[in-house]
């Protein structure tokens, strides 16, 4: 059985990956770290009191101003992390790759298989129809979302640009966009509303036809499942930097 500790227990997406925990027998809950804890077993909210703890493997669902704490708890134990967080700048992103050189170290900006499925496609798209068709991309969350665009929509992003050698400049979209759309140009959209858990659209526009890749998330579950079985595949790695792309 693998034991898992969590840091941001206490959010949306903690308790998710407690309540997929709680439904299958490979996997321990053993505790996590939260700012303001509210649950029925061991939640820390200072390092200085987890001498005791034992874990495998830790899942990271939380803040980009956590990271510190994240890298300080990895160092400690000399365990491994899944960092399923988005919205990390440049520096924070030098940071984590700092601390794959000690431990093995799991990022991805979504935790869906099928987001990983709809890249691949995407990358197909823009190979066929590079220089042809417009691509504009985007992305709606529920309105508690802090970060914009979304983690997923920059990987996204990052795809259509790999996939024409670098060739592209990413445009947020927005009030005061005055110019015309140029050729190269990425178009990124950003919606925030309600409840929505997380959709992602490419829009392939050419001459007199449109190609559309969509994904959409029904439920929290399914980035939970996916924080888990990366759990499962990091443990038995060394250390280093690994994604979707290395567990499928």
């Amino acid at each position: 059985m693998i034991k898992v500790f969590i840091v941001g227990i206490d959010g949306k997406m903690g308790r998710a990956v407690c309540e997929c925990i709680s439904k299958t027998d490979d996997f321990e809950l053993v505790g996590g770290y939260d700012v303001i804890p509210d649950m029925d077993f061991k939640v820390f909210t200072d390092t200085k009191d987890m001498a005791d703890i034992d874990f495998d493997v830790m899942i990271d669902f939380s803040r980009p101003n956590t990271l510190d704490i994240v890298s300080e708890i990895c160092t400690k134990f000399k365990k491994p992390v899944v960092i399923a967080t988005t919205g990390y700048n440049e520096a924070e992103l030098k940071k984590i790759d700092k601390l794959s050189k000690t431990v093995p170290v799991f990022l991805s900006g979504n935790m869906s298989v099928g987001i990983f499925i709809m890249q691949k496609l995407v990358e197909l798209a823009t190979k066929n129809t590079s220089g042809e068709f417009d691509i504009e991309i985007i992305e709606k969350h529920h309105n508690q979302k802090v970060d914009s665009p979304s983690g997923t929509a920059k990987m996204i992003a990052d795809t259509v640009n790999s996939a024409t050698k670098n060739n592209l400049d990413f445009v947020y979209r927005g009030h005061g966009d005055n110019t015309k759309r140029k050729p190269n140009e990425v178009g990124i959209h950003s919606v925030r509303g309600g409840t929505i858990v997380g959709e992602h659209e490419v829009i392939f526009a050419g001459f007199d036809e449109v190609i559309t890749i969509t994904h959409s998330a029904l439920s929290r579950k399914i980035f939970a499942d996916g924080a888990l079985k990366a759990a499962k595949f990091l443990i038995t790695q060394k250390s280093g930097l690994y994604s979707m792309k290395d567990m499928i």
